[in-house]
């Protein structure tokens, strides 16, 4: 990517990819104001505020709270966030600057934790939730001609802004959208169960530097350019050649403030502990509406946890999930062909959603129009590429089924197989599998490696894969998927990475949106994929390293699934311990810190799994499960 152009996309925020709403439409139905609202300890916060000309009737608002530029949304443009239906629909909507971000006062921070209780008269009780409490009480105060009703929505950052405003929320605010919601740094965006994501090693430059003053413009910009003056038309071969994490450090990051707080925070400690939002999503009275991407690479984890929580905690709440088949905040944008990387799902999917879906659901809960008919779970099968309604999520109807490993790269479904193979693999730092079919040049984050071909992989030999026989009936997969994995090694850690794909037959036609190199006659589409740092297995606070030649239990979740394999499909399971450079090189030789390793800490080690491991996949995950309680933290994580 460009400088220019992730400057431009960067500034906009997670829907720089949108079409701007006509401004001719918002200029004539509209009037645009912008104040400075003062919180409990005296910080103002820069917020957009547009209220209808029509003032023969009362209006909810309509609040997203952002750390991606309000000023974006000044000067009529309100870029399809949110969407022309809602827009139309008529609403007062308000677009905040939060705490230590661009126009509005005070200092960032990631994640800011979460205090219980909510206590006005306490000015340094500060967290998410109070400034969404201050801002709607002066917003109710000081707007006219608002019904006393507040929705919240946001994509991606916006989207944990959304959640975080859930506990001890205001009254007034009767219906919240997290869409893509971060719900912990360690589990999802910057990491994944532990392991570093690093894709996003230029995304530090974004968050982890203080502004001086009020400004409408990015003050990182000569951060930024550290890491792309130099163009990088291979992004593994420029990852790779930086060495280990310690480069970053000394190179780029040196004075980021977030990447110094990952360095010294490698494990799940109080410092991430606390930042994770789940624990505090209790007493939710409101309709809560989470919304997420089958292929979101950054934030699958989020929503779909959120959901569970807020289930599991509230049975007061009108709690609903929508999943689509989207990449990271899909939804929020239309391109006539809904495709991801090269598989094809319909036509006008986002539009469907924006007009049946969110427009109905904030139109009910904020103006009491129309019917709520939206089910406990509206999820897109992205086999057979339809929406389907569930009365919960995960259907508990739907039984988990196994999968096990027979020699000859052989998967069998629901079968004991011999407990005594062993399948083993040289695992090689200094050449790592990577995440993706295609060259991609230095990505912000990546995408559309979520449902890409993974014959690039399966002929690797550092790559283990099973597949089953062609399917004589269609097979869906409906809800968790846990890893249950035994395995030894000759080095003292190793990170574990687990796909699910579905194999296309070799007579599969082309499709038309796809270039003519594409072939999908033996396509082995990625349907889930999850990585497991190893020294995680008993605790995520308290890594260990494996004791060389022993064997071990590692067993961890892969995120949800709704898919269903098409009669001639094979089922294939893929499982290797590097995949670069989405998440980093495990040095594979324990050290206490994989961010200050050094060059000679990397080495090879010849990982073997054993025949007894098992991939559990569809149904609920039962919680008393010991499988599901492999390592200390789990309640903390869940709840």
């Amino acid at each position: 990517m460009r400088l220019k152009t992730l400057l431009f996309f960067l500034a906009l925020g997670p829907l720089a990819w949108a079409q701007q709403v006509d401004s001719i439409y918002l200029r004539q139905h509209y009037d645009l104001q912008e104040y400075h609202i003062p919180m409990r300890d005296g910080a103002e916060l820069f917020t957009v505020v547009y209220t209808p000309k029509d003032q023969s009737r009362t209006y909810p608002f309509l609040m997203n709270r952002t750390c991606y530029n309000a000023s974006n949304y000044t000067d009529y443009h309100a870029r399809r966030y949110p969407s022309d239906f809602l827009i139309r629909d008529g609403y007062i909507l308000v677009y905040q600057d939060v705490r230590g971000r661009y126009m509005s006062d005070g200092t960032f921070d990631n994640m800011r934790p979460n205090i219980p209780g909510n206590d006005p008269s306490d000015p340094e009780a500060i967290d998410e939730s109070s400034d969404t409490y201050d801002t709607i009480e002066w917003l109710l105060a000081n707007i006219e001609n608002n019904n006393g009703k507040v929705g919240m929505y946001g994509v991606s950052y916006p989207g944990f802004y959304t959640a975080a405003a859930l506990p001890d929320a205001h009254p007034a605010l009767k219906a919240s959208s997290p869409q893509a919601p971060i719900s912990d740094f360690f589990f999802d965006d910057f990491h994944h169960q532990g392991a570093y994501l690093q894709s996003y090693t230029a995304a530090f430059a974004v968050f982890g530097y203080q502004k001086t003053e009020r400004t409408r413009q990015p003050w990182y910009r000569d951060k930024m350019m550290r890491f792309y003056e130099e163009p990088a038309a291979d992004g593994y071969d420029f990852h790779l050649r930086q060495g280990p994490l310690k480069t970053i450090t000394e190179k780029f990051h040196h004075d980021n403030f977030f990447w110094k707080q990952i360095v010294e925070h490698p494990n799940y400690d109080a410092f991430w502990q606390k930042r994770n939002i789940l624990p505090h999503l209790r007493n939710i009275d409101h309709a809560v509406m989470t919304v997420g991407g089958w292929f979101d690479a950054e934030d699958l984890y989020g929503p779909l946890n959120i959901y569970k929580t807020i289930e599991a905690n509230n049975p007061k709440a009108h709690n609903t999930i929508v999943m689509g088949p989207w990449d990271h905040g899909g939804w929020a944008r239309e391109r006539g062909q809904t495709t991801h990387n090269h598989i094809y799902f319909g036509d006008s999917i986002s539009t469907y959603y924006q007009r049946e879906v969110e427009r109905r659901f904030f139109n009910f809960h904020l103006k009491g129009e129309g019917t709520d008919t939206l089910p406990e779970a509206f999820m897109f099968d992205t086999g057979l590429k339809k929406w389907e309604s569930f009365a919960q999520w995960p259907p508990e109807e739907v039984p988990p089924l196994a999968l096990r490993f027979e020699a000859g790269g052989r998967l069998v479904m629901g079968q004991s197989v011999d407990a005594r193979a062993e399948f083993s693999y040289v695992s090689d730092p200094d050449k790592p599998v990577p995440y993706t079919s295609q060259t991609e040049g230095l990505t912000f984050t990546p995408r559309r490696f979520m449902s890409d071909d993974q014959r690039h992989a399966s002929r690797r030999t550092d790559v283990l894969t099973f597949e089953t026989e062609p399917l004589e009936d269609p097979l869906t997969v409906a809800g968790e998927i846990l890893a249950q994995l035994q395995v030894s090694m000759t080095g003292s850690d190793a990170d574990f990475v687990v796909k699910l794909i579905d194999v296309y037959p070799q007579d599969h036609p082309k499709y038309e949106h796809n270039p003519d190199n594409i072939v999908m006659g033996g396509y082995q589409q990625l349907v889930r994929s999850e990585v497991f740092r190893g020294r995680f297995r008993n605790s995520f606070e308290h890594p260990e390293p494996f004791e060389p030649g022993s064997v071990s239990d590692v067993n961890f979740r892969l995120q949800d699934v709704l898919h269903t394999f098409k009669k001639g499909h094979r089922v294939m399971i893929q499982i290797h311990s590097t995949w670069f450079p989405y998440i980093d090189r495990n040095p594979q030789q324990y050290v206490e810190n994989i961010y200050e390793a050094k060059e000679e800490d990397f080495v090879r080690s010849t990982i073997t799994v054993h025949g007894s491991s098992a991939i559990w996949v569809g149904g609920k995950v039962d919680q008393g499960n010991p499988l599901s309680n492999a390592f200390e933290g789990a309640e903390v994580i869940r709840d």
